[in-house]
């Protein structure tokens, strides 16, 4: 039987949980991603607090759309990854970016965690409104691929982005 997951909004509680996520991340040497876990957390409070605020459009730096981020944690409270959703698309998230950005902690994949992750945030959303969620990933990252396609994203094109390419994939929640 999987282990029984669930996204939740970052909180205050799960403080220690994340610094260690975070820590794991750093020890790997390799981006952390989604880009909200690079917020400076030396205030842990203001983060979260920052964190609600983009969910609502408060405090957007330019360019930037609402979002919402949420942590995936087991029973036993560890935070196994990350997701946020934007709630809509600019001109540069439909080209690279989309609706959604994940990670998933270093020691803790290849285990399907981003594949359960990612269809709890497509649910997230379906409550949203979003109808057509549009996910894009480097074109080499086999596991993302895999994620984005057992999750019913059909791939709708390729482009170039400094160099790296991408795909870009669309999932239908109607």
């Amino acid at each position: 039987m999987r282990e029984e997951l669930i996204l939740v909004k970052p909180n205050e509680s799960l403080k220690n949980q994340y610094l260690d996520m975070i820590n794991e991340w750093k020890n790997h040497e390799e981006d952390i991603i989604p880009w909200s876990l690079n917020f400076d957390s030396s205030n842990f409070s203001l983060m979260i607090k920052k964190l609600e605020g983009y969910s609502k459009g408060e405090g957007l730096e330019n360019g930037f759309v609402e979002s919402s981020t949420y942590w995936m944690i087991n029973k036993s409270n560890r935070i196994i990854g990350a997701i946020d959703i934007r709630h809509r698309l600019n001109d540069h998230l439909l080209f690279r970016g989309g609706h959604i950005g994940y990670g998933i902690r270093p020691s803790e994949r290849k285990k399907g965690y981003a594949t359960m992750m990612l269809s709890l945030a497509l649910e997230v959303c379906r409550t949203m409104g979003i109808s057509k969620v549009l996910i894009t990933c480097a074109k080499d990252n086999i596991g993302s691929v895999k994620t984005i396609v057992n999750n019913g994203g059909i791939l709708n094109s390729e482009g170039t982005d400094g160099g790296e390419y991408f795909q870009r994939y669309w999932v239908d929640l109607k």
